[in-house]
């Protein structure tokens, strides 16, 4: 299906496309893990030298959904209608998809636990999926909205191997008592504080949405100040996807136009073009050096860092530890000795620059990134786009774009799931955690409105409450009371 979009013909999916479009199944060669993806960039155009796709990585990230469930309702939320009802996904088949996860793209692939909230999981099985990510020479992330993430658990998952936590705070929550973003700002302190000190990359993600664009500048300056923790900041632009009540996006937010809003709060341009991440559509990248609580451009000299991103590929640098990975940023450095002019001007610029700031904050010097996600709504799927995609969910089938997972999400959560177990292999179904022969997989369409109150979020929710209070002949009170285990029979 082709559309016009500002004089331009963009080729979005259609609905049989999308059904069409399957996860990848193909298990490169242990030594090739980047060469699909690298395939994928040629075959649109976006393999190029400041390309990071391919060169630091194999893929950008893998969502590990291990559960649907979330202790939230936000008015932006990419999970279904059916997410609430879904029992938890056996920890056998959550292990299966970690190591699914480590033959597609290798040692070092960052493994987002993600949800639904990860935290309303079994801790002792939490800990265990961390634990098994870790052993797979996979990297962790914790992705939460902060609720359940106490001090004591993030111990503990630190202690299996947990590398990253990430805390999605915004207005899209509806957090009783939190009006705007800065009222928020005092939730994030608080998150901030109970990960302060632990051996983690703490970052934080933000939903932006019409009723917070102008509080970006404001959000930007608020972590400028907390750099000894945080070192990254996700802006996701709002997507018509899902759950939520939001559908439409305010056309004045772009990538464009959060790079401005992101500028402002940083007193200083900052370059988002020198380096690319995946699509430039999907997702806008840039980082700066933090020092005394100001904010000085890291990529502002193409002709140094996209070679040197060359020079370094396929180097891990450690997030956690900053010794470490300075030690290997300056390894891979001195094995490039055509940039050391380059990279000794620039860097003599940098501190010239930032002389007072330096003497002020006595040397100390941290670092932001910042990361623009642009998720396409769920009718309005470019080929281009899924093809060169960096953000995979694990399904039982195989990696998928998270996108194109939003779009047809119900395919994969509430498809029955073959299990192996002692008594030999059976289905285990999404509904009702129950065991069923392989044969009896449940093919019929499911209603949502027939789920009782509790497992309604979302649009669903809204309409289930405003029936209940003008209930109608063809919508009965007592409609949303029938038991998730009728829908299996």
């Amino acid at each position: 299906m082709i559309y016009a979009a500002d004089g331009l013909e963009i080729n979005y999916l259609s609905q049989e496309e999308i059904k069409n479009w399957q996860p990848y199944t193909e298990i490169p060669a242990e030594s090739q893990a980047s060469e699909p993806f690298i395939q994928r960039l040629k075959d649109v155009g976006l393999w190029t030298p400041s390309q990071i796709a391919g060169r630091r990585w194999s893929m950008g990230c893998v969502s590990l959904e291990i559960t649907q469930r979330c202790n939230l309702d936000c008015t932006l939320c990419y999970l279904s209608e059916h997410s609430e009802a879904v029992r938890d996904v056996p920890l056998q088949e959550i292990f299966r998809r970690i190591d699914m996860i480590a033959a597609h793209y290798g040692k070092n692939t960052d493994v987002q636990v993600s949800g639904g909230d990860p935290t309303l999981r079994q801790r002792e099985e939490l800990v265990q999926i961390v634990q098994r990510i870790t052993d797979k020479g996979l990297r962790a992330s914790l992705f939460t909205n902060g609720i359940l993430a106490s001090r004591a658990l993030l111990v503990d998952l630190c202690a299996v191997g947990l590398v990253d936590v990430a805390f999605h705070v915004d207005t899209t929550q509806q957090r009783k008592g939190y009006e705007s973003e800065q009222d928020l700002n005092t939730l994030r302190e608080k998150y901030i504080e109970c990960a302060r000190g632990l051996p983690l990359a703490v970052f934080f993600n933000t939903t932006v949405h019409d009723a917070n664009f102008h509080e970006v500048p404001s959000l930007v300056r608020f972590f400028r100040q907390h750099t000894d923790v945080v070192s990254l900041l996700s802006f996701q632009l709002q997507a018509d996807t899902g759950r939520g009540v939001l559908r439409n996006r305010d056309q004045r937010i772009t990538p464009d136009t959060m790079i401005e809003r992101i500028q402002s709060g940083a007193d200083q341009s900052i370059g988002f073009d020198t380096l690319t991440v995946g699509h430039p559509s999907c997702n806008r990248y840039a980082m700066a050096l933090s020092i005394n609580g100001k904010l000085y451009d890291c990529y502002d000299d193409p002709e140094f860092f996209v070679p040197l991103l060359e020079a370094t590929a396929h180097v891990s640098f450690p997030r956690t530890d900053r010794r470490a990975t300075i030690m290997a940023a300056l390894r891979a450095f001195f094995k490039a000795p055509h940039l050391w002019g380059k990279g000794a001007l620039w860097l003599a610029r940098k501190i010239w620059s930032a002389k007072a700031d330096l003497w002020a904050a006595r040397g100390k010097v941290n670092k932001l990134t910042f990361m623009i996600h642009n998720f396409m709504d769920a009718c309005h799927l470019e080929h281009d786009r899924l093809h060169a995609c960096i953000f995979m969910v694990a399904t039982p089938d195989g990696p998928i774009s998270m996108c194109l997972h939003n779009a047809k999400r119900d395919e994969y959560i509430l498809k029955p799931i073959a299990i192996n177990g002692p008594e030999g292999k059976h289905l285990w179904h999404p509904l009702s955690g129950a065991k069923m022969p392989l044969v009896a997989a449940n093919e019929h369409p499911i209603d949502p409105k027939i789920y009782p109150i509790k497992f309604l979020k979302g649009r669903t929710r809204v309409e289930a409450l405003l029936n209940r209070s003008s209930p109608s002949p063809v919508q009965q009170p007592n409609a949303a009371l029938i038991s998730v285990e009728d829908t299996v029979q």
